[in-house]
């Protein structure tokens, strides 16, 4: 799925919520035989057999045998089993590692373990604070127990941006300290730049920098944290470190949950501050941090468990001696959300096909589109299905930082999420293409394709952070994540699908008006960008000054 603007909880576990949680069930009318047959008339109309190649691989990954392919589970390694199948069946080298087409991905699935403690002193005095309404505690992948103790300070949003004369930490020292934060970014930035620096990951890193020893974010007055309960006691996922820790942004500043309620009132009461004067300032741009007279005593249990999955990854070598060793990647995610609650029909399987078996399935005859080409293209290309994207980007993640070939040689990334391909789309989108030389080459082989290039409709979405390709952008390397684009009946069309279908049960070939001819449209537009990045006389290179490749040392930027 494209990954939209998260609410509090979601940005304070870091990663998006685990397969969701399956109710009572529900009894299920028995379907007719007309009903039956209506939809295996769909399911197996006869098409061109380019057309039925592409949708026999959604077919089979967005079966109900699949139960939504939840990263971790034994029917998304059925699922990674069948796309190395098909890489292989396609001609392509295994990338994995080891000879095989599987990367091993080890994630460490947390949450908070029971109700923690968490205590104000406040002029001498200990106050302890009430579970589920003054406070909520966050899992810490890293650790399965987490105590800190130490002086707050509020520091707004707690960012640091020069490039907009932004700074929540001027004048301030929380060395030592606990940095307390609200959520956002100002809107006046630009919509990717707040997407970057209001996530929760941006916002640990720099307290980091500062020397904090932990965070918590502060609910506005009057906010309720019993609304916010049922996300946080979700599973959270990320990837192990080497160590069989979870990876997190700051080891050394974890967030350790939310204050809010009476805690919340009486730390800005104790200030003598005016929260809404403070809440002003902060959207103004005038803010300045507040050392809070309190000190927070947070203890904080975290109950973690392994988790197994894999990418895939295979390799197409370049035919060029003098730009073989450089590489394109061509991704796409694997897994879906998994099984959920019932539809109204007593349908729990996500089965995920527009999201994002027909990426896969795009990505797999994009492959063989490659191999019959009578010349194997000048770069090499590494088509990657990775896992748990639905959980955090947390495949892709652990790929850009876990590369299976060396990273200096990853020249770009092009990124296949989700392409809603219900009708006859007459232009494309790649969110990023202005960022870098790849915007250039996209814009001429889609022209190429007889398809207009069009901008990004929702700039203020963010939505260049928001896919598998930002974890290649966070490694400096241009990436673009491409989407048929909303001329002529495409803009209704993407509205429709995320109204009835998106993350629902709804979303299968029988009733997702999925078009395959469409289907096969977007490969050979896929084909053409890809073959013209991969045959291009120089690399990639992101524009001089772009705010992401200079802040990722990407090559080209400075």
């Amino acid at each position: 799925m494209i990954r939209f603007l998260i609410p509090l909880p979601l940005l304070l576990a870091g990663t998006a919520l685990s397969a969701q949680t399956v109710d009572a069930p529900v009894p299920v009318p028995a379907a007719s035989e007309s009903d039956i047959a209506a939809r295996n008339a769909i399911i197996n109309e006869a098409l061109p057999p380019d057309q039925a190649a592409m949708k026999a691989h959604v077919m089979f990954l967005a079966s109900d045998a699949m139960r939504g392919r939840d990263a971790g589970s034994e029917e998304y390694d059925i699922a990674a089993q069948y796309v190395a199948s098909q890489f292989y069946a396609a001609g392509l080298k295994p990338a994995g590692g080891d000879g095989s087409y599987l990367q091993h991905v080890p994630l460490i699935g947390y949450k908070p373990a029971g109700e923690g403690k968490f205590s104000l002193t406040i002029g001498g005095e200990t106050i302890p604070l009430t579970y589920g309404e003054d406070y909520l505690p966050s899992g810490n992948a890293a650790k399965d127990l987490t105590e800190v103790s130490g002086k707050l300070v509020f520091v707004g949003q707690g960012i640091v941006a020069p490039q907009y004369s932004h700074d929540d930490y001027a004048g301030v020292n929380v060395k030592g300290k606990i940095v307390a934060l609200v959520r956002g970014a100002p809107d006046s930035f630009d919509g990717e730049e707040r997407a970057h620096y209001g996530s929760t990951a941006t916002k640990l890193v720099e307290a980091a920098k500062h020397g904090a020893i932990g965070a918590v974010m502060l609910m506005p007055p009057g906010d309720s944290l019993a609304r916010m309960k049922g996300y946080v006691d979700h599973e959270s996922v990320t990837w192990a470190d080497a160590d069989g820790n979870g990876h997190v942004a700051a080891p050394q500043t974890p967030m350790l949950g939310m204050i809010g309620g009476e805690a919340a009132t009486r730390l800005i009461a104790a200030a003598k501050v005016d929260p809404k004067a403070m809440h002003s300032a902060i959207e103004n741009g005038t803010f300045r941090a507040i050392a809070f007279p309190a000190t927070l005593n947070a203890e904080v249990k975290t109950e973690r468990r392994r988790i197994e999955s894999s990418n895939v990854a295979g390799m197409i070598p370049g035919g060029d001696p003098a730009a073989k060793d450089q590489v394109v990647v061509l991704s796409a995610h694997l897994d879906h959300v998994g099984v959920g609650k019932p539809d109204a029909s007593g349908d729990t399987i996500y089965n995920g096909a527009m999201d994002n078996a027909v990426g896969i399935a795009s990505l797999i005859e994009e492959a063989k589109r490659f191999q019959s080409a009578k010349k194997p293209p000048r770069r090499s290309i590494l088509f990657l299905a990775v896992t748990a994207e639905e959980k955090g980007l947390v495949g892709s993640d652990y790929f850009a930082n876990h590369p299976t070939v060396p990273k200096k040689n990853i020249v770009a990334d092009v990124n296949l999420d989700m392409p809603i391909i219900t009708y006859p789309f007459e232009d494309v989108i790649a969110f990023g293409a202005e960022r870098s030389t790849l915007g250039p080459i996209v814009k001429k082989a889609a022209a190429d394709a007889g398809v207009a290039f069009s901008p990004d409709p929702m700039p203020d979405m963010g939505l260049f952070v928001r896919s598998d390709h930002y974890r290649f952008v966070q490694q400096g390397i241009p990436s673009v994540f491409l989407w048929p684009g909303e001329k002529g009946p495409g803009k209704k069309a993407v509205e429709d699908f995320f109204a009835n279908h998106y993350h629902q049960a709804s979303d299968q070939i029988d009733k997702n008006g999925v078009d395959w001819k469409q289907g096969v449209r977007f490969v050979e537009v896929n084909y053409q960008i890809a073959r013209e990045i991969a045959d291009a006389d120089t690399r990639p290179a992101w524009n001089k000054g772009d705010f992401f490749g200079t802040l990722y040392n990407g090559y080209g930027a400075k």
